[in-house]
């Protein structure tokens, strides 16, 4: 393989000719191979990190700290990177020592070396064009990292909320197709009271449509930025009014309302919305999961168990029981949960770990929030696409079950008292005696008010009712 050299304060290394990536990537290459996921496995992050150096590229451009020619070749560039075309050159590991710095040299190497070769010289020629002292210009990794960051939090929290908002209107169809199912509610896994199969479903659809709004709500925070904070927060080798109008450009950029933190140290140190996110998609993973649940055991059987639904088949169940078909959808979307949960632990236990005007731990927050928002984006398509819109109900079944559950008398109770309507039950459980019947012989209440007064429908909301 050809190689260049190149050197850094630590000395010289060769580098692969055709890499756009130089020494420092190298070395970063070398110390951290930790997880084999790159930077890159993140696409929106390399799209982020274009946006920044672009924004802060043009900000010096603007203040007259940074030559037009090779200004014009960082913004060229820059926009190469915004459009995915170099993202095969970010090339480091998603964890790393240095809160970050190691993925803003590969930034500051890829798009120096691309300017490079667009000012028609070679790579690895910094004496012309440097990642330091022209790409990186007025920036530091503590504040190139957490913006770009933000940002591809922000893009990628998107893709989760549409994912949740449609498959709330997958849900919300079905509770519509099964609003005059009627079953039985149940409680601690026990008969409860009447409801129909669609109210549970929109039950479901309401939940997340709760978490939706708050991810929304979410995002505004991370739009705050510490860009031009540079090392600490005090925007040392910055210039008046760099970091404003690098912002103002970024949000230009982004199509975001990017805005300055009003307190660039406590923004450099503090990870106080990575931990709000990352507490909503926990929030969002635990509802998710109590649904997979919910249609597991609806669907359960599905000659012994609940059969109340069927999930559509997608593949056979067993390499040993013929026939059988397993709900490995739900399934599936539960182990994607569980994972944004030990996520979440993880970013917590990063964010307190930071200490005096610096976390160093924002690495490990990245890849824990961009795997969560991502496998969470995947899982609600998965579930609504793969499950939710091909279950069908056993209309049959719920009726039958229902029917059979002494948690319709619940209505007897306002009427004859709860513990004559205990008895009630008691009795005709240990007798066997249909409860109708009981009730007639004991002139608590007729055949035709008994079934009046059971009538399913007439529980599925509250009833007028005199004193008494």
């Amino acid at each position: 393989m050809k190689t260049r050299t190149e050197s850094d304060s630590l000395g010289p290394r060769q580098v692969p000719a055709e890499a756009y990536w130089g020494v420092q990537t190298v070395r970063a290459l070398e110390n951290f191979q930790i997880t084999g996921i790159p930077v890159s496995h993140f696409p929106r992050l390399i799209q982020a990190l274009g946006a920044v150096k672009k924004a802060a590229a043009l900000a010096n451009l603007e203040l007259d700290l940074l030559d037009p020619i090779l200004g014009q070749a960082i913004v060229a560039a820059c926009d190469e990177v915004r459009a995915g075309r170099l993202d095969d050159h970010f090339v480091v590991d998603c964890i790393q020592g240095g809160a970050g710095t190691s993925t803003n040299m590969n930034a500051n190497e890829v798009i120096a070396n691309r300017a490079l070769e667009l000012l028609g010289r070679p790579r690895g020629d910094y004496a012309s064009l440097h990642p330091l002292n022209h790409v990186n210009l007025s920036q530091s990794t503590n504040d190139v990292y957490p913006t770009a960051l933000r940002i591809s939090l922000v893009w990628y929290s998107r893709d989760l909320v549409q994912g949740l908002r449609e498959l709330r209107q997958a849900l919300d169809a079905k509770a519509a197709e099964f609003s005059s199912v009627l079953k039985m509610g149940r409680t601690q896994l026990q008969d409860a009271v009447p409801m129909t199969l669609g109210q549970e479903f929109a039950a479901w659809s309401h939940t997340l449509g709760e978490d939706t709004d708050r991810i929304a709500e979410v995002t505004r925070l991370l739009c705050e930025v510490n860009l031009g904070a540079t090392a600490i927060g005090t925007g040392i080798n910055t210039v008046p009014g760099y970091a404003a109008r690098a912002c103002e450009i970024l949000a230009e950029l982004t199509g975001l309302p990017v805005v300055l933190s009003e307190n660039l140290i406590e923004a450099t140190s503090d990870t106080g919305a990575y931990v709000t996110l990352s507490g909503m998609l926990k929030r969002v993973a635990v509802k998710l999961s109590k649904l997979c649940n919910d249609l597991r055991l609806l669907a359960s059987g599905p000659h012994t168990g609940f059969h109340e639904i069927n999930l559509p088949p997608v593949q056979p169940g067993s390499s040993i029981m013929p026939g059988k078909v397993n709900p490995v959808i739900p399934e599936v979307v539960n182990q994607v949960c569980y994972q944004v949960i030990g996520n979440d632990l993880s970013v917590t236990l990063a964010a307190e770990a930071g200490q005096l005007e610096l976390n160093v731990f924002v690495p490990l927050i990245a890849l824990n929030l961009l795997q969560s928002l991502g496998i969470l984006a995947r899982a609600a398509d998965t579930l609504r696409a793969r499950c939710i819109t091909g279950i069908t109900a056993n209309r049959d079944r719920c009726l039958a079950l229902l029917k059979s559950s002494a948690g319709v008398l619940t209505v007897l109770a306002p009427i004859i008292g709860y513990e004559a309507a205990a008895a009630l039950v008691k009795k005709a459980e240990t007798t066997g005696t249909p409860l109708e019947d009981l009730a007639a012989e004991q002139g608590i209440l007729s055949k035709e008010e008994f079934a009046a007064l059971l009538d399913p429908q007439s529980m599925l909301a509250p009833q007028e009712r005199k004193k008494k």
